[in-house]
């Protein structure tokens, strides 16, 4: 889980790093941060979502403030995309209004007192996540990675699919080494051989596969994943501006719609060189994957029970002390008004 790809995925899992985090507690805390701006228009903060994928598209044409014009608010950019754990707490400060983050990571955040809820979901990324290992490893299935050292996000996306891929195969979760890291502090460790695979999902495996040197040894298909990418929203923006989360909400699902369809046209929105372009073999990796996901849609009764099953999952395998009701964090997008 994980926004993740951009706010689509998982991926996206979705959204602040901490550096981004301290910049926004600097802006303030106060309720009128995301209250009205010049002209009584409402401000919604969203981390600034880079040079990919619906939002950044969004942002670039103006399509994204045109479609909240009409339920009379805004954008205000903030922050940048990241893990979704320091955008839970920044939501819990009041400093975000939306973050997006796969349904683990949400898990673990919900478990602390959350000042948010989730309002749309998008399928499971069953090509673009899953266990990685370099070319050569000598690791040919989930069994070989029993003794080894796997490179995960603790409460997250990657420790979900390393014990989900593990669970599967009847596997001991003690038989393998967790070694817990940063996701953007993990492609150094892999590549440098001081672990021997990396659970992860597409924001950080496109540029590993693309390079031709690394591929996943179970996917996300394989390993049966339940890992929703989510959007969640700050609670007390959802109570007082429910009509601005149903427009996000249209916005999303039509422009995840039509990214699916045609993938490179949101891809490096800003520039095509630099850090942030996806270029070369990682640009094939990123459209193929794209046009296999799902969309943004509503949470349905369906999505729920996967969720709870998350949950469970989550509960048995010792990464949340108890099961977290998820249910009780989700809005209705159909229901808002």
């Amino acid at each position: 889980m994980n926004l993740p790809r951009p706010l689509r995925t998982a991926a996206a899992p979705a959204l602040l790093t901490a550096t981004a985090l301290l910049a926004l507690t600097a802006c303030g805390s106060s309720e009128a941060d995301s209250g009205s701006g010049a002209g009584g228009t409402v401000e919604i903060r969203i981390p600034d979502p880079g040079n990919s994928g619906v939002l950044a598209l969004g942002k670039k044409d103006g399509s994204l403030d045109k479609a909240l014009a009409k339920a009379g608010a805004k954008v205000r950019w903030t922050g940048s995309a990241g893990p979704f754990a320091p955008a839970a707490q920044a939501m819990n400060a009041n400093q975000l209004d939306i973050a997006t983050g796969s349904i683990t990571s949400g898990i673990t955040s919900l478990a602390q007192r959350p000042g948010f809820k989730f309002f749309t979901a998008v399928d499971p990324d069953a090509a673009g996540e899953g266990i990685l290992v370099k070319n050569g490893s000598g690791i040919g299935s989930v069994a070989g990675l029993v003794g080894k050292k796997v490179a995960v996000n603790q409460g997250g996306t990657g420790e979900y699919l390393l014990l989900k891929a593990l669970a599967k195969a009847g596997i001991p979760a003690e038989k393998v080494k967790r070694v817990y890291l940063r996701p953007d502090q993990t492609a150094a460790v892999f590549n440098a051989g001081k672990v021997d695979a990396w659970a992860v999902w597409a924001t950080y495996a496109v540029a590993e596969i693309g390079s031709g040197k690394a591929h996943f040894v179970a996917d996300g298909a394989a390993i049966g994943s339940d890992n929703y990418s989510l959007n969640a929203v700050r609670t007390g923006f959802a109570e007082q501006h429910p009509g601005v989360v149903k427009a996000l909400y249209r916005y999303l699902h039509d422009a995840s719609a039509k990214e699916k369809r045609d993938p490179a046209a949101y891809l490096n929105v800003f520039t095509d060189v630099g850090p942030t372009a996806v270029t070369g073999k990682a640009k094939e990796v990123q459209t193929a994957f794209t046009r296999e996901g799902g969309t943004v849609d509503a949470i349905g009764p369906q999505d729920i029970e996967r969720f709870e099953d998350v949950a469970g999952f989550y509960a048995e395998q010792k990464v949340t002390p108890d099961k977290v009701d998820v249910a009780t964090h989700l809005l209705d997008i159909e229901k808002l008004k």
